[in-house]
């Protein structure tokens, strides 16, 4: 359904300084799946959803494609995202949702515009319309007619989730749609967007929330420093065999319930990339091969990759 090729995605500041946001990313999203993009802040996940969306500001510089029903995301004009991708094709729940709410609307009179100007509909049939997407949101209906600013996080998030789903769109593009949730909340919302995958459409969640992404994903995709370094079936990365790359097998061993062994170091800077790896200053595994950019291949972009968990020695 989403087809993206070598998207990259540099912001030119003052002084001539480029940051390298988005490095020759590809990945492909199929009916019925749902791939879940995870990584550090500041990897470029969400600069690579803004890119999708024609949501970058003036000064970035995108390349590559991104195929959807044909028409390429990065190349189209502004009139036909606006008329016929945003919200119809390619949906989106922000990463901020108080920033995407108007601040001087009730929740219920944007849902209802929304529904209005996406699906056609009218009168009282817009009005329960919205009423079933809040639901379908887990948004309280005693709350539809409150401005954001009366809205907590959570009910901000599930205000901004309940606009993403009026439309149904094939492709839903889930920036971080747990943020601000308790647990319940979390697997009331995750299993909501496992149910539109479920029904043919496809979804890219952008999460930190690695409980959250074993719980919904068909596929993982990692990122780091602005590249994917690996990507593969769910079961198989929070499961048996576990991930190949270094960072990824570091990401899933920080998390509290297993080994809560944070990362060492720190991520580079986007202005200022290595030639190589980018991950190689962090990694115990790195040597004079790492000096070179890994393509890629097999799923894994890593000049030592784990096929097996470190310590463990192969079998005979």
């Amino acid at each position: 359904m989403l087809s993206v090729r070598d998207l990259s995605v540099d912001f030119l500041m003052r002084g001539g300084r480029r940051v390298a946001a988005v490095g020759g990313v590809s990945l492909d999203l199929r009916a019925g799946e749902c791939l879940a993009l995870v990584g550090e802040s500041g990897c470029g996940k969400s600069v690579l959803a803004s890119a999708l969306l024609g949501l970058l500001p003036g000064n970035a510089e995108v390349r590559g494609t991104a195929l959807l029903d044909e028409v390429d995301l990065l190349s189209a004009d502004e009139r036909v995202l606006a008329r016929r991708v945003r919200g119809r094709r390619l949906g989106l729940i922000p990463q901020s949702p108080a920033a995407h709410l108007t601040p001087v609307r009730t929740v219920r009179s944007q849902l209802v515009e929304t529904v209005r100007e996406i699906t056609g509909t009218r009168g009282a049939t817009a009005r329960r319309r919205a009423e079933e997407v809040a639901a379908r949101a887990a948004f309280p209906g005693d709350h539809l007619d409150r401005y954001p600013h009366e809205l907590s996080g959570g009910l901000a998030q599930r205000a901004a989730t309940a606009l993403a789903l009026v439309g149904d769109a094939p492709v839903l593009l889930a920036d971080e749609p747990t943020t601000g949730l308790d647990r319940d909340l979390v697997e009331h919302t995750v299993d909501e967007l496992r149910r539109h995958a479920d029904q043919g459409r496809g979804l890219l969640v952008i999460t930190h929330d690695l409980a959250a992404a074993e719980r919904i994903a068909d596929r993982i995709a990692v990122m780091y420093a602005g590249r994917i370094v690996e990507t593969g079936p769910a079961p198989g990365f929070f499961g048996d065999p576990g991930p190949a790359h270094p960072y990824a097998r570091a990401l899933l061993a920080a998390l509290p319930e297993r080994d809560f062994t944070p990362i060492p170091g720190m991520p580079p800077d986007l202005d200022a990339l290595p030639a190589g790896c980018a991950f190689a200053p962090r990694c115990a595994r790195a040597d004079d091969r790492c000096r070179r950019l890994p393509e890629l291949l097999d799923g894994v972009a890593c000049h030592h990759p784990l096929l097996r968990p470190p310590g463990e020695e192969p079998r005979a």
